[in-house]
């Protein structure tokens, strides 16, 4: 069977007794996980002791983890099993030491995929490795705050109904999204609060053609929904639309930096056959208040994937 292996690292601004008690408890995890975070109704039964761990959920499937051995202050092994969609077992080690003032904390997995799917291992390789990465954000987040500041919302169906915009369209690596996007943001921003306010038609959006985690590549389009098209838009700005379309909705409170969580609980949703999606109009992220002036805890931000009549 194809074997898999996935790691990926986090500074924690903690000490190592503190990183240590979270990762080696699974009482923690229901605050961290980026897995439950995309289901916050899964059931999850913690062992008293913290140290057995089982969920079961609709798009998050079924499991149970079970922590193996562990040294104080330097290393967590768990052995993993997973039930549904199917089964297959698992090796989950943490590894900490310090670094600096802080915790380099590492968090690997070995696995194999069942040999039918084995033209999936860079994919699944990459979708977990993503789920490694959005998971060490929050606990980062736990462990130096002591709560993830972020919560979403299954809205599920509902009427998007359709916006003209001017944008600015990219292809970008995925780490540079965020600079990239406060680059084209500001740039529209400044042309349109510079004499096109009125012509504002509600929140800004960035259409998604393509995000493809395996080679780490993105294409969007950051758009200002308009009631008019202006005629003298600055070089680099087009105009677009998007058509009136039955959407499935996922919302998000807090920082930016966790807005992966709300794109992973559509995609469950979509492969877990809960909507189907239309592929023929790209998924938004709409801005429900400014990036720009809004404090990031309060920051607002819904995912649409259209849905196929």
């Amino acid at each position: 069977m194809p074997k898999m292996h996935i790691e990926r690292s986090a500074l924690i601004n903690a000490s190592l007794d503190e990183v240590f008690k979270t990762v080696s408890d699974f009482h923690t995890w229901t605050e961290w996980s980026p897995w439950l975070v995309t289901e916050p109704g899964a059931k999850v039964n913690v062992r008293e002791d913290g140290k057995y761990y089982s969920w079961e959920g609709d798009v998050v499937g079924a499991g149970e983890m079970t922590i193996a051995n562990e040294v104080e202050n330097t290393s967590v092994d768990i052995d993993l099993m997973f039930l549904k969609p199917w089964k297959s077992k698992a090796k989950v080690s943490f590894h900490m030491k310090k670094e600096g003032d802080g915790v380099r904390l590492s968090w690997d997995m070995n696995s194999s995929l069942p040999f039918f799917l084995f033209w999936m291992k860079k994919m699944m390789e990459a979708f977990v490795g993503n789920d490694y990465e959005r998971g060490l954000t929050m606990l980062k987040d736990y462990s130096e705050q002591g709560k993830v500041p972020h919560t979403i919302t299954v809205k599920g169906m509902d009427e998007f109904k359709g916006k003209k915009y001017i944008g600015i369209k990219r292809n970008v690596a995925v780490k540079g999204i965020p600079d990239a996007m406060r680059e084209d943001y500001t740039k529209l921003m400044e042309y349109v609060m510079g004499g096109y306010a009125d012509k504002q038609d509600g929140a800004s959006f960035t259409i998604y053609h393509k995000w493809d985690m395996v080679s780490g590549e993105a294409s969007y389009t950051a758009c200002v929904p308009v009631t008019e098209v202006p005629t003298d838009l600055p070089t680099g700005v087009i105009t677009g639309s998007v058509p009136a379309t039955k959407v499935h909705v996922v919302h998000g409170k807090g920082p930016y930096r966790f807005t992966g969580n709300i794109w992973s609980a559509q995609y469950l949703r979509q492969r877990g056959k809960k909507f189907k999606a239309n592929k023929g109009v790209d998924p938004m992220e709409v801005y429900l208040n400014s990036p720009m002036n809004t404090d990031e805890n309060d920051l607002e931000t819904e995912v649409l994937f259209a849905v196929k009549s």
